[in-house]
């Protein structure tokens, strides 16, 4: 193996003073006042957010979550000039599917954690050897420990390519993806760049939008239905940054760690079933900790958002259209508008969405909390299983790991 392709052996070990010098940041926080009684209409409470912040300089443990990741080994390698994290745990049994895991944003390769074990091992976990996953669990390039970015145009596409030549440098000639989020991004795209190889996709929270197709928004199932209106009503305020202005948001919050904090905590509240409740009722408040730490630790706010800002360039949709929590009319209203350089450009609309479609089996895990609107996700991707969740939000892997295992063990079965 040549030195540009070797794969090196990788631990978890934050310098102390590293940890020392966010626990002082966060004690001497500047920190802003907020109208009374607004709770969190207007973003995160002052008075939560101290709490919080409190606890994690002074009682999280970041050693302990440290160990619990480096349990399972850890590797990085270049492809391209990008630097990729990963972990890569084996299943004990010999035959099992190898899937790549895809996380999400504000989420990381540790929101895994909890299905590492019944995913390799599953007769220790109430399951049948057959199963058995090896795993693959990246950082997505520019999160976590997949930096530094190798440079501009590292949307879901181009990520796919470095993430289909990880699983042929591992060895793999047949695979499975599952992902969530940018991961249900990325995880499509990997299929294009290596259909032969690609035996399954598995996408929980993924977003399907309109088109502009005539009739798209007729006949929509009452769960459809909510759905959409649940899209058109979304705060999509850290989506418009993200994807706007990702460079100039990322000094306060590459500065400020209360700043990372509220901005990843606003998404772990509004993102989690129930939606009311605080996100503690919903992950246990070490888990959303270590992600806002491995963002902070690494210093991602930037280059994890970068995603945002290529994929809504590449599409070249109008604002309107990259606002996806405007009402659904305007979608095809302001593409036409455009005179047809958005996706629903009139006459553009059916051969955008076949250019588009996906040909490799794809299951469609739907929580309590998503967007998916079924006719919208059919049009773009092979759906052969639907599955609807009567609860859990946007991190299934930590809110509902029962279930999601259950899914995609049910799904990869079906494509044996």
């Amino acid at each position: 193996m040549s030195t540009a392709q070797e794969i090196a052996s990788f631990r978890i070990d934050i310098p102390q003073a590293d940890l020392d010098d966010l626990a002082d940041r966060l004690g001497r926080t500047r920190w802003p006042d907020a109208p009374a009684g607004v709770g969190w209409s207007r973003g995160v409470p002052p008075a939560y957010l101290r709490e919080l912040a409190a606890y994690w300089a002074s009682e999280y443990d970041w050693r302990a979550q440290e160990a619990r990741m480096n349990a399972h080994p850890q590797f990085t390698t270049v492809i391209e000039g990008q630097r990729l994290h990963f972990l890569h745990v084996r299943s004990p049994h010999q035959d099992a599917t190898p899937l790549l895991l895809l996380h999400g944003w504000p989420g990381t390769f540790a929101d895994f954690l909890d299905i590492v074990g019944p995913l390799t091992d599953p007769t220790a976990h109430g399951g049948a050897e057959e199963d058995a996953f090896h795993l693959v669990i990246p950082s997505l390039p520019g999160f976590g420990f997949s930096i530094p970015l190798a440079g501009p145009g590292m949307g879901p596409a181009r990520m796919a390519e470095l993430l289909a030549q990880l699983m042929e440098r591992l060895g793999y000639e047949r695979y499975g993806v599952q992902g969530y989020d940018t991961g249900a991004w990325v995880a499509p795209e990997v299929g294009k760049q290596a259909p032969e190889k690609v035996t399954g996709i598995h996408v929980n929270a993924l977003i399907s939008v309109p088109v502009g197709a005539e009739g798209e928004m007729d006949g929509l199932s009452d769960a459809d239905e909510r759905r959409r209106q649940r899209m058109e009503n979304f705060n999509d305020g850290y989506l418009q940054c993200n994807s706007k202005r990702p460079q100039t948001v990322a000094y306060g919050l590459t500065d400020s760690p209360a700043g990372q904090l509220a901005w990843i905590v606003e998404k772990f509240k509004e993102l989690t079933d129930p939606e009311d409740g605080l996100p503690e009722d919903s992950i246990d408040r070490d888990r959303f900790l270590t992600a806002v730490s491995l963002y902070w630790l690494t210093a991602t706010a930037a280059s994890s958002a970068q995603v945002y800002y290529e994929a809504m360039s590449a599409q070249d949709w109008t604002d309107e259209a990259q606002d996806w929590s405007g009402a659904a009319d305007d979608w095809s209203g302001a593409a036409e508008a455009d005179g047809g350089a958005g996706p629903g450009a009139a006459g553009q609309d059916q051969d955008w969405a076949a250019a588009q479609r996906g040909t490799v089996p794809t299951g469609v895990l739907v929580s309590a909390h998503d967007v998916t609107v079924r006719p919208w996700a059919e049009r773009d991707h092979n759906i052969v299983r639907w599955t609807e969740l009567e609860a859990g939000g946007h991190f299934l892997a930590m809110e509902a790991p029962g279930p999601l295992v259950e899914d995609v063990r049910a799904f990869f079965r079906a494509l044996r």
